[in-house]
């Protein structure tokens, strides 16, 4: 019987250990669009691995509810994520992400609910991992609300901040006394739950929806923290490895989205911006919006001699880039050189834009982010915004009243021409208008995205 159980022992081992090399692995191939899909596949081979390894666990009982809901889970995620529209794939992320911060708070529930916990080091981590996980919980919740328009208003009120303090003072305290044992009653655990979870709430509902993609990365990096503090205390390995992967990567996103909005931390979640409403400020602009047909358009890119494209939100909304894309191979066939800008937050996640033009067809080597492409804005004939707003705004580097100024853009309005797809004349999704939308070299093409671009194409062809 001994042996028996030093040898599922020992598979379990290394079935952590091979879980942790794919993780790992996978997260690498993540790092490049070329093997990114490869990477998905290597993690996911890894969670299979990590929870096929769970049912060798000596005592573990429970296998056919175990069963169930994995069955229940994997065809919900299935059909989910077969069926879900690109556009709603930063929702989609926002949701699942809650729902690790939620099995990690539910972990935590369970442990400290038994009151078995055999330290205090044990009980502290338990309290640390549910509270993080269960704010990730309730905060990813919101922010999928917000992304997806069920919450289409900011809550704020005087002394918010402090409201905030005082749920976190009350949080901690609770946590104090059920990881010190002094107070270790149900009521003291489902308060520490109730305030943890009302403290995500409270956090995320100020916050703008622009301000979205930064929040569900840092929310992904508390989740992954949370799994890692309920691995230690559950003694398991690939909790643990997991954890630590997921957590130091959704920080380092995190900080990178920061920087490339040149805004810290602090101020996405205390400031307010990313609002409509609140973000209205800095200088007005003037001029005059200048509209185009769609044929004077085509013919200008068709004799153009370089075309950058800076797709944004707006083309993945009218899933308008295979069209652009089209429109592109017909320039390349003329002998126009085509690129295509990405900023790092366009979109509303990290690599949206670059999934669009890869689903679409485009080749790697016509993707450029920021720092690849702005310099040769000055060079370009025409520069074709779909969908883009604030960054592309040159508002950001000689505005010092504006809210996004000092934030990386790319420098489309350094181009010969540039050619605005619109479907309004109002203000992007922070709220700040446009100042590269009445530059004299600017011209508005109004209409959806994708008929926009199909407009273009019938031109391009006719030239």
């Amino acid at each position: 019987m001994t042996d028996l159980h030093f040898s599922a022992e020992a598979l379990i081992q290394a079935s952590y250990l091979l879980t942790a090399f794919l993780f790992i692995m996978g997260l690498k191939r993540m790092s490049s669009p070329v093997t990114a899909r490869s990477g998905i596949l290597w993690a996911g081979a890894g969670m299979l691995v990590a929870t096929l390894a769970t049912f060798f666990y000596p005592g573990m009982t429970n296998f056919p509810l175990i069963i169930i809901a994995v069955l229940i889970g994997s065809a919900v995620a299935w059909i989910s994520g077969r069926r879900v529209a690109m556009t709603n794939i930063p929702q989609m992320i926002a949701l699942y992400n809650g729902m690790g911060g939620g099995a990690a708070a539910a972990i935590a529930a369970v442990e400290l609910y038994r009151g078995e916990q055999q330290s205090t080091a044990g009980a502290t981590l338990a309290v640390v991992g549910g509270i993080i996980g269960a704010v990730s919980f309730s905060g990813s919740l919101i922010a999928f609300g917000k992304l997806q328009g069920l919450i289409r208003k900011s809550l704020r009120f005087g002394g918010q901040q402090l409201l905030n303090l005082l749920i976190l003072a009350a949080a901690l305290l609770l946590g104090g006394l059920v990881a010190s044992g002094f107070n270790v009653t149900p009521a003291a655990v489902t308060g520490l739950f109730a305030a943890s979870l009302l403290l995500g709430l409270s956090m995320t509902l100020p916050i703008g929806g622009a301000d979205m993609p930064v929040v569900i990365s840092l929310y992904n990096a508390l989740t992954g923290l949370a799994v890692a503090f309920e691995g230690f205390v559950l003694g398991n390995a690939a909790m643990i490895i997991a954890g630590t992967v997921v957590g130091s990567a959704g920080t380092l996103l995190t900080q990178l989205m920061a920087k490339a909005m040149n805004r810290s931390l602090g101020n996405v979640l205390f400031s307010g911006f990313g609002d409509t409403a609140a973000a209205a400020t800095g200088t007005a602009v003037t001029g005059s919006l200048k509209p185009i047909e769609a044929a004077d358009a085509g013919v200008m890119m068709a004799f153009a001699q370089k075309v950058i494209i800076v797709p944004g939100y707006g083309m993945a909304v009218a899933q308008a880039q295979h069209k652009v894309w089209e429109l592109c191979q017909l320039l390349i066939d003329r002998g126009v050189t085509v690129r295509f800008a990405i900023h790092p937050v366009a979109g509303r996640m990290p690599g949206h834009m670059n999934v669009l033009l890869a689903e679409a067809g485009v080749p790697y080597d016509l993707i450029a982010d920021l720092d690849e492409i702005n310099a040769e804005f000055e060079t370009a004939d025409v520069a074709l915004i779909i969908g883009a707003n604030d960054v592309v705004n040159p508002v950001a580097r000689n505005d010092k009243s504006s809210p996004i100024y000092g934030m990386p853009i790319l420098n489309a309005d350094k181009a010969k021409n540039v050619i605005v797809i619109k479907r309004g004349q109002g203000a992007g999704f922070s709220g700040i208008e446009n100042a590269l939308f009445y530059l004299d070299n600017t011209r508005m093409l109004y209409g959806d995205g994708q008929a926009a671009a199909a407009a273009l194409i019938s031109a391009v062809k006719s030239v």
